[in-house]
C-alpha cells in the first residue's frame, strides 16, 4: 500500500468514527514525533488539521475535501 493511500484510509476511517456525532481525532506521527493531529467535525463534514512546529503554536487549517488534507499530511510526513 503506498503512503497516500495509508493516509486516505486512516482518514476515511475517522470519518467513519466520527458518524456517532462527536469529533473524531488521528495523530501522524514520523520516527515517535508528533507531525499533525486530523480532527473530523461530523456536524459540517470538514476536517481540521492541526500542524505542529518546533518552538512555534501549533497552527491550524480547515479542508473540506479529503484528497486535499491527504496532500497536506503526505507533504508534513515526508
Amino acid at each position: 500500500m503506498s503512503q497516500l493511500q495509508g493516509i486516505i484510509t486512516r482518514l476515511k476511517n475517522l470519518q467513519e468514527q466520527g458518524s456517532g456525532g462527536e469529533p473524531a481525532q488521528r495523530f501522524f506521527e514520523v520516527n515517535g514525533e508528533r507531525k499533525c493531529q486530523v480532527t473530523f467535525h461530523p456536524k459540517t463534514e470538514t476536517f481540521e488539521l492541526e500542524v505542529y512546529n518546533e518552538k512555534e503554536k501549533p497552527k491550524r487549517y480547515q479542508f473540506d475535501n479529503i484528497d486535499m488534507i491527504t496532500i497536506e499530511i503526505f507533504d508534513l510526513i515526508q
